[in-house]
């Protein structure tokens, strides 16, 4: 289906050259002479760049319709990721190059979301937060409850993940996703 330039707005999915971009922000501009047109930032679903576009008044847009599957991380072999649909319990294979830097934090069976257009996986999103158990790091000192200084710590999926100075072996802590697995609290 074609979009007017006055349907598109942030969170609308479209196809430009044949690539599927989601609309992170519109600016609809209707200057004093000549024709209206919409500033648009773009995000692309596959690389997550951004770009920008206008689009005149005549333009069609085609809307791109995103399938959002719940996925549960299943293992890895040979370059794609396994993961079971938690609807039809079929199996789904991912590369490593849609799954990028968040392969790191694939913990098994957790509950990811999936995009698919036309049955092709573009993207994955990971929950927001992830608890990770302390398998290595060189051992805290008593008292040292600073937030000043960080050292790197490998957790339970093999990353390397920054904490502070007083997490050990054995503690549990919780990671944020959304900025590449950074450290956020230690779970008691």
């Amino acid at each position: 289906m074609a979009l007017s330039i006055n349907e598109i707005k942030s969170g609308v999915t479209v196809l430009v050259e044949g690539e599927v971009y989601v609309c992170v922000d519109a600016q609809h501009v209707k200057p004093g002479k000549g024709a209206a047109f919409v500033r648009a930032r773009l995000r692309n679903l596959k690389n997550n760049n951004i770009q920008e576009k206008t689009f005149r008044g005549t333009d069609k847009i085609d809307q791109a319709y995103i399938e959002e599957r719940k996925l549960q991380y299943q293992y890895s072999s040979s370059g794609m990721f396994h993961f079971m649909d938690s609807e039809n319990f079929e199996e789904v294979a991912i590369s490593a190059e849609n799954i990028g830097d968040n392969a790191k934090l694939l913990k098994d069976n957790i509950e990811i979301q999936g995009y698919f257009y036309k049955g092709v996986n573009l993207s994955i999103s990971l929950p927001n937060f992830i608890e990770f158990n302390i398998l290595e790091t060189e051992p805290g000192i008593k008292g040292d409850s600073s937030k000043s200084g960080m050292k790197p710590a490998k957790v339970d999926t093999g990353a390397n993940i920054l904490v502070p100075l007083f997490i050990n072996v054995g503690d549990k802590i919780k990671v944020d996703t959304r900025t590449g697995g950074t450290y956020v609290e230690r779970i008691n």
